[in-house]
């Protein structure tokens, strides 16, 4: 089967500092890259390490916070370097891997690549790593930066990390990793003018749906982008739009096409965002957050921002999990808002007030390790073996409380995770090696053993999946969330 025509390389802000982000590289093991919206850090990075012979040793890998945005990103290096995906440039995300023997630039979620460390600790396989998006702070990428410290002196002769963001605080992270250097690499955004309500709506869904109207019916050509919360707002904001369309007189204005985007679209229909719009005609592409960071969607030029996002909290006093909709960072605001300007100058409708965005708004998002069960991330490092440990004193970019770390060594000790003198036991070995939430695991153990693992696993999968139950009582039809216990 021949290869693709390359797609022709991109002039990005990026190009033009190849020289000396070879040269930071070469003379350092780690180095933080800041690059602003827009400056191709994304899909660039790699590439230049690769022309660079980098890939002569082992492969790139370069993590996201995101699978949509794993399998976008390699998708575009693949078709830029005019290879087949899954050939030289590959993806690795949950339930898929498109990666051959010939990989040498794989684009992986953070999680995958934590899972690969527990076979490889070393991850020889490896000869960069990068690290992208750090600044979302997910867990995992918390976890590889505490471990990127410690593999670096086992490897510091055949091992280069890269940590990459566009809002990264990257003094703290150079400090973090013994006063490495940070590259601030410009972006190409585009002026984008920045309109706000004059007071915050009481339902956010109707406000983005009268906006979105608005733009359709008054503002020249280009599609628009609106953030909502999850799939279910996803999916009644898809649907009343399209009404609304459907309801607007013939010929008052061009056609559009409403598409959703999240985490659990399949990915044949991701791709559809990706494509062109038909002529005349412009696209709503309705988003979780998802479409923050990584992703470039072509032909965006107005930004609808509610100024929410759906959150998982922890709290250690009751063990439990609950999804909230919290007000974004300003970080994340302006993320948002750069969306607008990646091609073409463009329009934000931000759906709050000013003052909410400069007093009400946090500088950046609450670290996911601030804010979650730790029991899972410890049983992982407890089962990787690693010398002279003390999760207590584990070094972490943002420790997390004293309290956390605790709570989830009780909970790893309650269900026979761990010992009374903290050692992983074999149960914990094998519960290590499930990607669930550990009671889940040990359930899933013990039911093997009493001859009930059909049933559990239902259970297992409804409560480690972000799913809506919808059960009919008598006052009509209701809507609860699973997730993790």
């Amino acid at each position: 089967m021949p290869s693709p025509s390359p797609a022709p390389p991109p002039v990005l802000p990026i190009s033009e500092h190849e020289d000396e982000i070879v040269a930071a590289v070469d003379a350092n093991p780690v180095v933080v890259v800041i690059g602003e919206t827009g400056s191709g850090k994304s899909t660039q990075l790699s590439q230049i390490l690769h022309r660079r012979g980098y890939t002569r040793r082992g492969a790139i890998a370069v993590t996201q916070p995101r699978r949509v945005a794993a399998v976008s990103v390699s998708r575009r290096v693949a078709q830029e370097l005019g290879v087949p995906l899954g050939d030289e440039v590959g993806y690795a995300i949950r339930f898929e891997d498109r990666t051959s023997e010939r990989t040498c630039i794989k684009y992986l979620t953070d999680g995958i690549l934590l899972r690969e460390s527990l076979s490889n600790p070393e991850l020889k396989q490896y000869s960069v790593i990068i690290l992208d998006e750090a600044h979302e702070r997910s867990l995992n990428t918390d976890i590889l930066l505490g471990l990127m410290k410690r593999l670096i002196k086992d490897r510091a002769s055949d091992l280069k990390v890269l940590i990459t963001s566009a809002t990264l605080d990257g003094l703290k992270v150079s400090k973090f990793f013994s006063g490495c250097p940070v590259l601030n690499i410009p972006g190409t955004l585009f002026p984008v003018e920045k309109f706000y309500s004059t007071d915050r709506p009481t339902n956010y869904i109707e406000s983005s749906l009268r906006t979105a109207i608005d733009i359709h019916a008054k503002e020249p050509p280009g599609d628009v982008l609106i953030f909502m919360t999850g799939k279910d707002d996803i999916d009644k904001m898809v649907s009343k739009l399209e009404e609304r369309i459907r309801n607007l007189e013939e010929g008052s204005c061009i056609d559009a096409l409403v598409l959703p985007l999240h985490g659990s679209l399949p990915p044949e229909l991701q791709v559809r965002v990706f494509a062109p719009a038909p002529p005349n005609c412009r696209r709503f592409i309705v988003a979780t957050n998802v479409a923050e960071t990584s992703l470039t969607v072509d032909g965006v030029v107005f930004v609808i921002d509610c100024g929410y996002v759906k959150q998982r909290q922890y709290n250690p006093s009751s063990g439990m999990y609950s999804l909230d909709v919290v007000q974004i960072s300003r970080v994340q605001a302006d993320q948002r808002a750069g969306r607008a300007g990646r091609t073409r100058p463009g329009k934000c409708y931000r759906l709050y007030p000013i003052s909410i965005y400069q007093n009400e708004f946090l500088e950046a998002t609450v670290p996911e390790i601030q804010r979650s069960s730790l029991a899972g991330s410890v049983l992982y490092l407890k089962s990787l073996n690693l010398p002279d440990i003390n999760i207590l004193k584990f070094d972490f970019l943002d420790p997390p409380s004293r309290e956390s770390l605790e709570d989830a060594l009780r909970q790893l000790y309650l269900i026979d995770a761990i010992d009374e003198n903290g050692q992983i036991t074999d149960v914990g070995r094998v519960m290590a090696e499930l990607p669930l939430e550990p009671s889940l695991s040990r359930t899933l153990i013990e039911a093997n053993e009493l001859g009930c693992l059909s049933q559990a696993l239902t259970v297992a999968s409804i409560l480690s999946a972000e799913i809506t139950l919808r059960s009919q009582g008598r006052g009509g039809w209701k809507e609860e969330k699973a997730g993790a216990p």
